[in-house]
């Protein structure tokens, strides 16, 4: 039986640097976290569930006892909550050199909406991360930040459903998907074009982690799964016996080595179909590549989450 094969990549060294992971209580967001805090970084880690936050530290700190690690609540399907968190860093006035927008609900079976009324995944997924991004400007540009969003292997094809962002007239749980993870590409490379012809000495890059058996797509009552999928099965069978697909591990390095690499651009895994294997930089899948949605993007985004990004 064929083993899945390890990678790894070299951090520099992070210490007096500040990180902020979101979805970093389990996963893939967990294992960035991890490696971050084990390069030097104070890793932040907002988190909907404060007693899986709580946990996933006690996981860092067996790897690596003198992490420098702070929590707080913040759920992204909730704008009030992004902007108190944003409210409480920035009154702590640190500046920040790191965030990974890379939490993410997928495919929940019935359409769901954020307490803001949006469609769950493009208001989680993306304008969440916006309303994120737009609270910690100020901290950013005062850090020469590093942003790195994480889209999706879904976003290889399909669109931003302009005529009904919400999908309020026709609900497809995997369309409304990659419609959130195209919107999050779209928005991490736009920022980065922003920010060069404004000065803010922000690089923004995006990253995708493949397919991997993670929790997105196992039993997940709060979106409404109260199983795992068959598609979750086939792909930890695949990924146990080495073969197509990534493991949890390697999952994580396209979004640490997109987070840490000087060079600025789009980073996945690098076996044929971008499944799995070693991370490095890839080539824009089509809808990532349309500027002119992306600019649209930037401006609809601000509107809806009422967070200006100036």
């Amino acid at each position: 039986m064929m083993r899945p094969r390890q990678y790894d990549v070299a951090l520099p060294d992070l210490t007096w640097k500040r990180a902020v992971v979101t979805g970093a209580s389990d996963g893939i967001g967990l294992g960035i976290a991890t490696r971050l805090a084990g390069a030097g970084a104070e890793v932040v880690m907002p988190v909907r569930n404060r007693i899986k936050g709580t946990a996933a530290i006690a996981k860092i700190r067996e790897v690596h006892p003198q992490a420098e690690l702070v929590l707080h609540e913040m759920d992204l399907a909730s704008l009030a909550s992004v902007a108190s968190f944003g409210e409480a860093m920035r009154a702590e006035g640190a500046p920040i050199h790191y965030l990974v927008n890379n939490a993410g609900v997928m495919t929940p079976p019935q359409r769901g909406v954020t307490a803001d009324g949006f469609e769950l995944q493009f208001g989680t997924n993306h304008l969440g991360h916006v309303a994120l991004t737009g609270h910690l400007l100020p901290l950013l540009k005062a850090g020469r930040a590093r942003v790195t969003s994480q889209t999706s292997i879904a976003a290889r094809r399909g669109a931003i459903n302009w005529n009904d962002l919400n999908f309020e007239h026709e609900y497809d749980g995997m369309r409304a998907y990659r419609q959130s993870k195209i919107a999050v590409g779209l928005f991490g490379l736009e920022l980065n074009r922003r920010s060069e012809v404004a000065g803010w000495g922000i690089t923004s890059t995006i990253a995708h982690p493949g397919v991997a058996p993670t929790s997105l797509l196992a039993a997940r009552p709060e979106v409404g799964r109260a199983k795992d999928t068959t598609e979750v099965k086939v792909i930890r069978w695949l990924s146990g016996h080495g073969m197509l697909m990534g493991t949890v591990e390697s999952a994580q390095l396209p979004a640490v080595l997109a987070a840490t690499t000087p060079d600025v651009g789009f980073y996945g895994p690098q076996w044929p179909g971008n499944a799995g294997g070693p991370p490095g930089k890839q080539k824009l899948w089509k809808p990532l590549s349309n500027t002119a949605d992306a600019d649209r993007l930037w401006t609809v985004s601000q509107e809806l989450s009422g967070v200006a990004l100036v």
